[in-house]
């Protein structure tokens, strides 16, 4: 059986708001999802569905919406809900915990192929750190969990998955720049960077792809538009790494062109080594 929680949650296909009318038992299959393999406490649960106003009945509630788990992923399994406490949705002594094979849950293999993308950029293989965490990105279908409406719990993993995908992203399109693709890059940088306008990293990943477009003042202008918008929301200049690549590209630093070389030119190459002064 196969589970999505990279986007809408998915029961092998099936879109689970469809099959999970109620907001609760969505909210604790997808507790039980971003711990697959682990047990998820009946405390940690109960904090989800209501904070620290739970009622009487709290525990009772939560079996019973274990039960209506149980009885959906019977159906879409084609067994017995007794199967799937069994091998599936188990109780333990504190919780329960839902049983996942390998690679049967998006997030694990968005986390597999993020592992090994970074690690082939880490060591020049630009080719594939950019396949890699392309089949990493093809594992969302849309925001985490945008169909649960999410407590403190999910809220604070739902931050995390996003902001591990905005990681994998920048660490893509760096896989790219450095193999050349800057013309391609430019629309999907562009909203990224409008997406988050403060983001330094994106902003100069912008920059570079516009110099190497023969888009100087373009690029230049992506930094002061960044400053500005620094200066207004928090008070602050772009970082000296920031203000080096700057500085590069109103010298046109043949640095900024490549050739490309397993170190990366590209905005980790400035960033990580320093090496523009």
């Amino acid at each position: 059986m196969e589970f999505g929680l990279l986007g809408p949650i998915l029961i092998d296909g099936q879109d689970c708001t469809a099959l999970l009318a109620a907001a609760k038992p969505r909210k604790v299959l997808a507790l039980l999802l971003l711990y697959a393999n682990q047990v998820v406490p009946v405390t940690a649960i109960m904090t989800e569905l209501w904070d620290t106003t739970a009622p009487r009945s709290a525990q009772t509630t939560v079996q019973t919406y274990i039960l209506r788990l149980r009885k959906l992923l019977a159906t879409v399994a084609g067994c017995s809900p007794q199967q799937v406490s069994r091998e599936l949705l188990k109780t333990k002594s504190s919780g329960y915990l839902l049983q996942v094979g390998p690679g049967a849950l998006d997030l694990h293999r968005f986390d597999q192929f993020s592992a090994k993308g970074r690690r082939a950029l880490s060591v020049g293989d630009n080719e594939s750190a950019a396949r890699l965490l392309d089949e990493a990105l093809e594992c969302w279908r849309g925001p985490a969990l945008v169909d649960v409406p999410a407590g403190q719990l999910l809220d604070a993993q739902v931050t995390r998955l996003t902001e591990s995908r905005l990681t994998a992203l920048q660490q893509r399109i760096e896989a790219k720049l450095r193999l050349g693709y800057h013309h391609e890059l430019l629309g999907e940088i562009c909203a990224l960077t409008t997406e988050h306008p403060l983001h330094e990293n994106l902003h100069a990943q912008l920059m570079l792809a516009l110099y190497r477009c023969g888009r100087r003042p373009d690029a230049l202008e992506v930094f002061h538009r960044l400053r500005n918008d620094l200066i207004n929301e928090l008070g602050l200049e772009p970082s000296a790494k920031m203000q080096r690549l700057h500085q590069a590209i109103l010298v046109a630093d043949p640095v900024l062109d490549g050739p490309q070389r397993a170190d990366g030119l590209a905005v980790d190459y400035i960033f990580r080594l320093g090496q523009l002064v």
